[in-house]
């Protein structure tokens, strides 16, 4: 007789997607990681501190980069809970949240419970998901967007109903309005791929989608009136070293498609591979498994293609190809198909019945886990966060024990003993991640170390400035008093009483030589850390990699 426990008849799922959920809660007060995040956190704050929602500003100047969604989301969090690092991260995450709530119902309706439940597991333990939570940019909102519009998409077709369409309109606009128009890709490769590959004329030609077209231009206006009066109304500005820049061509065409191919005012250059080798980071500890749904998926697919859903593999692979042709790339990119991932994978895992296929997947996954343990615990010896203490390590203790225990209370031939060892897993990394790697790498983040030490320190509230060649968003989002930045051409900005200056030693220096009394108030260590090397990561050779940014008075 089996004893085992029955976990589809308990809520065991559900404790783990609460696990999960807090899990990418870990990041919430890290400071924020520039120069993307801080970037978009100053803006936000811009915003707020102008009063102005309708134009975007940074580096003192008029700013065309991104659409407006992600930083109206952000300025009404700061108008709620005040301009601070979490009340910047937590839109972002509930946006992301929101996303695996669609993943579920998604993969449900396709699926079963169960495959919407692991969907979610997958979904939220999926490495890049939980460092966009941390490093929060425009992708969490991005996501969640994105599978919700296909969801409802899916249901316009289901059930020919008007208010899916119209739901489903309203979040692919809010997804135009936080990335661009690339953002249609997914959604629409997804419906139409299904349809196309299904051979379901009638629905892919259907009235229904021109009506979504203009309700979808409906509610992008808001986007274009906001880039006509910053740009269009004004062709004087200059923008991109140029004047008669319209905001509302860079939103439709130079943003996206000329970037993709590279004729846009921002550049870049492609790897068709790059996102491959991507993957197998960005969804770990899930990664191999995927790989080996998407063949399995193919493989089985072409021969009864009508049977089966294709919404995900077509939303996915379409956005994955185009990305991988595209001449700008960044990681943070396929976010966006990690919930089509997430249910081809656990849709994978759950119709696994094989014995001989269960303990493969089971043994590649061990080997995996034990070598990601193995990178972390080497990361430890050689990194020694100054934010570990005995109380994460008591966490960590913790969850190696379960990872040794609970995978055995399911059967070897259940899948649940496998992916249930791949979630605790990803657990303990992302645990020592957020609680002691990260908070230990922004120390040297001099920007916004500076700033709190300024906000603290500055008791006569005295004029913050900075140099323009530093530019620090770090320092520009947390500094309160708001900070002066200063260039060679524009003197009249310095101040000429006494002022608080953030800098390298050679600006103080400068400022020294124009006859002003320069005293020292504190000296902060600075390294880029988006780009970590060796060097840097080891503990012993770490000094030689830091720069120096100096606090002084200027009198």
């Amino acid at each position: 007789m089996n004893n085992q426990p029955d976990y589809s008849k308990n809520n065991w799922p559900y404790f783990f997607i609460g696990i999960a959920v807090l899990l990418n809660f870990t990041g919430l007060f890290t400071p924020i990681m520039g120069p993307d995040g801080t970037l978009y956190a100053t803006i936000a704050k811009t915003m707020v501190q102008r009063n102005d929602y309708v134009q975007l500003f940074a580096y003192n100047t008029d700013w065309l980069d991104k659409p407006h969604f992600p930083f109206w989301v952000t300025a009404l969090s700061f108008k709620l809970f005040g301009i601070n690092t979490w009340a910047y991260k937590l839109p972002g995450i509930l946006f992301m949240l929101m996303g695996a709530a669609y993943t579920y119902l998604f993969a449900r309706k396709l699926y079963s419970k169960e495959v919407g439940q692991w969907s979610v597991v997958i979904l939220l333990t999926a490495q890049h998901i939980i460092l966009s939570n941390s490093d929060v940019r425009a992708e969490p909102y991005l996501t969640g967007l994105i599978i919700a519009a296909v969801y409802h998409f899916y249901n316009a077709c289901a059930r020919n109903s008007f208010w899916q369409l119209l739901l489903a309109s309203i979040f692919t606009a809010c997804a135009i309005m936080t990335k661009g128009m690339f953002a249609l890709v997914p959604i629409g490769g997804a419906i139409a791929g299904h349809l196309i590959i299904t051979k379901q004329w009638k629905l892919l030609f259907n009235l229904r989608w021109l009506l979504a077209a203009v309700l979808i231009l409906l509610f992008v206006l808001p986007e274009i009136y906001c880039l006509y009066r910053q740009f269009d109304a004004h062709p004087e500005k200059v923008v991109f070293g140029r004047t008669n820049v319209s905001g509302i061509r860079f939103f439709f065409w130079d943003s996206q498609f000329g970037r993709f191919f590279n004729t846009g005012p921002i550049k870049g250059h492609g790897d068709p591979s790059f996102f491959i080798h991507t993957t197998l980071w960005a969804f770990l500890p899930w990664s191999l498994i995927l790989f080996a749904a998407i063949y399995h998926f193919i493989k089985t697919g072409i021969n009864n293609v009508k049977a089966r859903e294709w919404f995900c593999i077509s939303g996915a692979l379409l956005t994955f190809v185009l990305f991988s042709a595209s001449k700008f790339q960044l990681p943070h990119y396929l976010n966006i198909v990690f919930p089509f991932f997430a249910i081809i994978t656990a849709q994978y895992l759950s119709s696994l019945r094989s014995v001989k296929t269960l303990k493969l997947v089971g043994a590649v996954q061990i080997s995996l886990i034990i070598l990601l343990l193995v990178i972390i615990t080497v990361l430890h010896y050689y990194y020694r966060p100054v934010e570990f203490n005995w109380h994460i390590g008591l966490a960590l203790a913790i969850w190696l024990a379960l990872l040794l225990i609970v995978p055995y209370s399911f059967p070897e031939t259940d899948f649940r003993r496998t992916a249930v060892r791949t979630f605790i897993t990803s657990v303990i990394i992302n645990l020592y991640l957020n609680l002691a790697f990260y908070p230990s790498l922004l120390r040297y983040q001099a920007g916004s170390e500076a700033a709190m030490w300024i906000n603290k320190h500055n008791t006569d509230t005295l004029p913050v400035a900075q140099n323009y060649e530093i530019g620090s968003h770090p320092m520009e989002f947390y500094i309160k008093p708001g900070i002066i930045t200063l260039y060679p051409d524009k003197h009249s900005l310095t101040p000429a009483g006494p002022f608080i200056f953030y800098g390298h030693p050679a600006d103080v220096l400068a400022l020294a030589a124009t006859g002003r009394v320069v005293q020292q108030l504190a000296v902060f260590p600075h390294y880029p850390i988006t780009r970590l090397k060796r060097e840097f990561l080891n503990h012993t050779t770490r000094a030689a990699t830091l720069d120096t940014m100096q606090v002084v008075l200027v009198k």
